[in-house]
């Protein structure tokens, strides 16, 4: 959801406005601070404003003459102004100068179109011949030939990114009614040029981009009041001069029979975009306006008339709208809100949702917008072939021939097939690894097997669950019933992995699986085969009637004991650390419990939980916890061995916040008493500790000086006292 919020004048744009900006607005760019911009007039004048005091800091103007030809920008790594005036000449200052006539100047030898300013890329310089060079390299020799690529065209649109700490520059350019995009790698000097497609009877207005994962997606507002999408890759291995860009509509610019004739646009977030320009209606005179759409829904989020007229440009910085009304520079601030359904078509939640075929246009949907309902509140997210849009499963059963199913539809057709052909089938799926949004794909499969496993109790395919798991890049929000069901099954192999593996796990989930592993006796963790590599190397652990014990030295080697027990009956002693105290658990419930650990969290939302769990599993926890942090301890680089286990910090996270949501009834309960008393000398003597070293940290700097200016080759024993 997009609203309009409350809006100010930033300043006054005519000759009493006392600010400079009688010649209309140029152009507005970020300032040094985020609360800073800096506005360009169409004569000779830049000032400097902070927006939440509504005054300029500073105002700078070129001589009688001259005329400022493109946008003032500020570089971001010396704070330093760069501006070109007369096309061709570039000056250079900074916040205390007052003249410009004597501040930096140099004389280019083309002229310049624009510059772009990127935060850790520095300014980049476009010139209108289409040649491109960053500033430290023009200053170097301003007088440096640039070269002409572009020959008749015009440019009408630049950009600049930063992609992998490299600067991207993007351009668009119009000749003889075609339009064409150049995208160049400074760093590489990688230059590719592509035409767009576009119809005959309409042309490009306004130009926007973004990118994300090496493509850069360039929206092109058009006179047929629609808005295109292009997508551009960085990585090119083609050798073509010119390449065709295919277009794709992204949103209509009308509504309930008025029109939107869009000037300028912004993208305000992946779902949303912000259209200047006037809505018209057959019969009615034609009204200028702020709009911002949804572009996944299509819908007009919503609206502000702007009475006074625009200059039909508009700017976004830091979660505001900027655009002249009448003869003011307004700003207006706006909030953009994860986009749902309800939201676009303005309805809560608890509402009666009318009928949404009337507002939303489902043939331009994206493809991964497209839903289908595998039963009662439960529906699966999928990405059909381009163009193939919803229909009943009763018309998708008869008239979609089996090579042509979606998975979706795959899914529906196999909701009463056996189980050997239903996992047959799913399995086909799953073989299809080079299929578009395959991890998407592999989500369906395992909520089809939910579903069934809901369906039919007596159905749990608990090999084929932890396969999926195991080999695949899941997360918990592509299969959100899993684990909920794994509880239910108490299928501890599958919680394990997926604690591992999954990094957006619900707080209330780790607890329910926390409190589960707590919950179960260790005799019958004992049958349950569990991947025990995390503890391996600091617990005793039998395996086929041996007994391994493996301890990791100081020096890196390790050992191993073996004793054959065919014959000879050995009871088994819990791991004790060096002051004695054992591990309160055992290898399978340390090893749950260290799945735990390593699951991601928010202290606000779980700590409510946690004040929730019984006093004697809370007592048990913290045993344990207690147990890592004395055996972390016990070595020099506080690592615990083996694969993955858990960290001190880790330890040390969960300890405080275990303590935190039960300490209370810890003080209460007498079996706690004890292990608070010991954590308490434990932590204060590793506090002591760190303190002695403290001390000594200034002679070990100075020894490690003295050390550096040695020469390596040369052998020497040396006696350093520490006083």
């Amino acid at each position: 959801m997009a609203a309009l919020c409350e809006s100010f004048t930033l300043c006054g744009l005519g000759p009493s406005s006392g600010v400079g900006l009688d010649g209309g607005l140029l152009a507005l760019e970020p300032g040094p601070d985020h609360d800073h911009v800096l506005l360009t007039d169409r004569g000779r004048t830049a000032t400097l404003f902070k927006v939440s005091d509504q005054k300029p800091l500073g105002c700078w103007s070129a001589k009688h003459g001259q005329i400022i030809t493109c946008p003032v920008v500020c570089n971001f790594e010396t704070h330093e102004y760069i501006a070109v005036h007369d096309d061709k000449v570039l000056r250079i200052w900074k916040n205390t100068d007052v003249n410009l006539d004597k501040v930096f100047k140099a004389t280019l030898s083309a002229d310049v179109y624009r510059i772009h300013s990127l935060p850790k890329g520095g300014p980049v310089v476009l010139f209108k011949g289409g040649g491109v060079r960053t500033l430290d390299v023009l200053l170097e020799a301003p007088q440096q030939e640039i070269e002409n690529i572009i020959s008749d065209e015009v440019i009408k649109w630049s950009e600049a990114f930063m992609e992998h700490q490299q600067p991207v520059l993007i351009f668009a350019t119009e000749k003889d009614g075609d339009s064409f995009v150049y995208v160049q790698k400074l760093k590489m000097n990688d230059l590719h040029k592509y035409k767009l497609e576009q119809q005959e009877l309409s042309k490009p207005l306004s130009f926007t981009a973004y990118i994300k994962n090496q493509i850069i997606t360039l929206l092109c507002l058009s006179s047929n009041d629609s808005v295109y999408k292009f997508l551009i890759p960085l990585q090119q291995n083609t050798e073509e001069e010119e390449q065709i860009l295919p277009r794709s509509l992204l949103l209509n610019l009308s509504v309930s029979g008025s029109v939107l004739k869009g000037t300028s646009f912004v993208v305000l977030d992946k779902d949303h975009i912000a259209v200047l320009g006037s809505l018209a209606t057959a019969g009615e005179e034609s009204k200028e306006c702020l709009t911002i759409w949804n572009t996944k829904f299509q819908t007009l989020q919503t609206s502000k008339e702007l009475p006074l007229g625009t200059s039909g440009q508009i700017w976004c910085y830091e979660k505001k709208f900027f655009f002249t009304h009448g003869k003011v520079l307004t700003v207006v601030m706006y909030k953009c809100e994860t986009s749902s359904l309800a939201a676009a078509v303005g309805k809560l939640k608890d509402s009666q949702a009318p009928d949404v075929s009337s507002f939303v246009d489902w043939n331009t949907l994206g493809d991964e917008e497209l839903v289908i309902s595998f039963q009662s509140q439960q529906s699966v997210a999928l990405k059909p072939e381009s163009g193939m849009t919803l229909r009943s499963k009763k018309n998708t059963v008869a008239k979609v021939q089996p090579d042509t199913l979606s998975v979706g539809q795959l899914l529906l057709n196999l909701k009463d097939a056996s189980t050997t052909v239903f996992e047959n089938e799913l399995r086909q799926v799953m073989s299809k690894g080079q299929m578009p949004d395959f991890q998407a794909t592999i989500g369906c499969v395992v909520t089809a097997l939910i579903n069934r496993c809901k369906a039919n109790p007596k159905y749990y395919p608990r090999n084929f669950l932890l396969q999926i798991v195991q080999n695949q890049d899941l997360s918990y929000s592509l299969c959100p019933d899993l684990m909920v069901v794994a509880l239910e099954k108490k299928d501890l192999h599958l919680l394990q992995i997926c604690l591992q593996r999954f990094p957006d796990i619900p707080e209330e989930i780790t607890y329910a699986c926390l409190r589960a592993f707590l919950s179960i006796s260790d005799a019958y963790l004992q049958r349950i085969d569990l991947n025990l590599e995390s503890v391996i190397c600091y617990l005793d652990i039998e395996f086929n009637n041996k007994e391994v014990k493996t301890e990791i030295v100081e020096n890196g080697f390790s050992t191993e004991l073996e004793q054959d027990i065919w014959e000879t009956k050995i009871t088994k002693k819990p791991h004790v650390t060096s002051d004695g105290e054992s591990c309160p658990v055992g290898p399978q419930k340390a090893a749950l419990l260290n799945a735990v650990l390593h699951s991601a969290y928010s202290e606000t939302f779980l700590l409510p939980h946690l004040k929730n769990l019984p006093a004697q599993q809370a007592v048990l926890f913290l045993r344990y916890l207690y147990y890592l942090y004395v055996k972390c301890s016990e070595k020099i680089n506080t690592t615990l061995p083996g694969t993955c286990p858990p960290t001190v910090n880790q330890i040390m996270d969960w300890l405080c916040l275990l303590l935190d949501a039960q300490f209370s009834v810890m003080v209460m309960l007498p079996e706690a008493k004890e292990l608070l008393s010991k954590l308490h000398k434990f932590v204060r003597a590793q506090v002591r500790f760190y303190s002695e070293l403290n001390k000594i940290e200034g002679s070990l700097r100075e020894l490690q000086r003295l050390n550096h200016q040695k020469d390596p080759h040369t052998y020497s024993i040396e006696v350093l006292e520490l006083i």
